[in-house]
């Protein structure tokens, strides 16, 4: 009779773990933001995923030849390219650290400072960048990808139309591709979620203390939600957050966080002046270096630094390492990736002269356009 009540008691427990389920931590794909015009459903649509996984990785989109989508937001690691700020073409250095794009989809606003929406608006900024990838305009980019039989084919094949057709790339379709890639780039089933989903072995007990510390000191004021970056808002409307809050004159002096106005540049509103969108912190233990201008090297060190410049707290070093635990936890798992076979130039521009630029056999850049 007691081995009886005992089997029920833990029976009860598990059914009560799975019932306490928090559904404000749960990841669901169905909470992306999906335009109307560019479905993540239908015919073709593997096909304009696999398009937008091409032009992910083409160098081609920049002036120089060198610098793909997937440069500075490496999709084989942590979706980012772990410096403090990305080198674009002709080595130039961005201002800002590379968020990563695993995702991504589920941001209601691109960018640190949000100044872009969806991530089809997002796909286009980077490829006029004089900086990034360094195309004059669009037009130039889409008149080199036009020069590719192989886009042209696939193009058609993806939005209709013909592959002769003047409009069969448009620097739209180009961003509707590499936005579809983009949305198939999520991680699910972290430690984390199958913790909250009712498996209490998912978490270490340093994990479970300190998501129990990152709760009771605060943190969740900002990183709360599914993914930890605030809670979901309509597409447009980013959730921002004055970063540092607290200013500390050691911490100021060491990483200089405030030298970047953040939101501010695209606003001009005095109130956005060190404004930034509330990053995500799955898989950050894999995003290193961190913050905007990436000047932490170091989890731990992240870890005091919010405590001090956003909590106004001196976190103790037990706190810290179990805040850190509890932040691995929410690495996911990666769907695999593959590098795809890119579609080469006819064979008339295949040859080496003045005006063109060989960086492999298969890719060659004309210079001309």
């Amino acid at each position: 009779m007691k081995m009886i009540l005992i089997v029920a008691a833990v029976v009860g427990l598990s059914v009560g773990l799975a019932q306490a389920q928090d559904k404000t931590y749960i990841l669901s794909k169905s909470d992306m933001h999906v335009p109307a015009d560019n479905l993540m459903s239908g015919p073709g649509l593997q096909e304009k995923i696999d398009l937008g996984r091409q032009l992910f990785f083409d160098p081609r989109l920049s002036s120089t030849g060198t610098v793909s989508c997937n440069s500075c937001h490496n999709v084989m690691a942590g979706g980012e390219d772990s410096v403090r700020t990305s080198t674009g073409v002709k080595g130039q250095l961005g201002g800002r650290n590379s968020p990563t794009v695993w995702n991504s989809a589920f941001h209601s606003v691109q960018f640190w400072d949000g100044r872009a929406n969806l991530l089809e608006d997002q796909a286009k900024g980077p490829v006029t960048n004089p900086i990034e990838m360094g195309m004059k305009d669009h037009s130039m980019a889409v008149a080199r990808l036009q020069k590719i039989d192989g886009y042209r084919d696939s193009f058609a094949k993806v939005f209709g139309g013909k592959a002769s057709a003047k409009d069969a790339i448009t620097i739209d379709k180009v961003a509707k591709a590499i936005a579809a890639y983009e949305r198939t780039l999520v991680t699910e089933n972290s430690p984390f979620d199958r913790f909250n989903a009712g498996d209490v072995k998912a978490l270490s007990a340093d994990a479970k203390k300190g998501w129990e510390t990152f709760q009771k000191t605060g943190c969740v004021a900002c990183h709360s939600g599914a993914h930890f970056s605030g809670p979901k808002m309509p597409i447009g409307t980013g959730f921002y957050q004055k970063f540092p809050l607290m200013p500390d004159a050691n911490i100021e002096k060491t990483y200089g966080f405030s030298k970047d106005l953040g939101r501010f540049d695209v606003t001009k509103n005095e109130g956005d002046k060190n404004t930034w969108r509330v990053p995500t912190l799955r898989n950050i233990a894999l995003t290193a270096p961190y913050f905007h201008n990436g000047a932490v090297a170091d989890l731990s060190e992240a870890v005091r630094v919010m405590g001090k410049v956003q909590l106004g707290k001196d976190l103790s070093k037990s706190e810290i390492k179990s805040i850190v635990a509890f932040l691995n936890s929410l690495t996911g798992e990666f769907p695999k990736q593959e590098m795809p076979r890119l579609p080469a130039y006819e064979l008339g521009l295949r040859r080496l002269n003045s005006i063109s630029v060989s960086l492999r056999p298969d890719i060659l850049v004309d210079c001309r356009v």
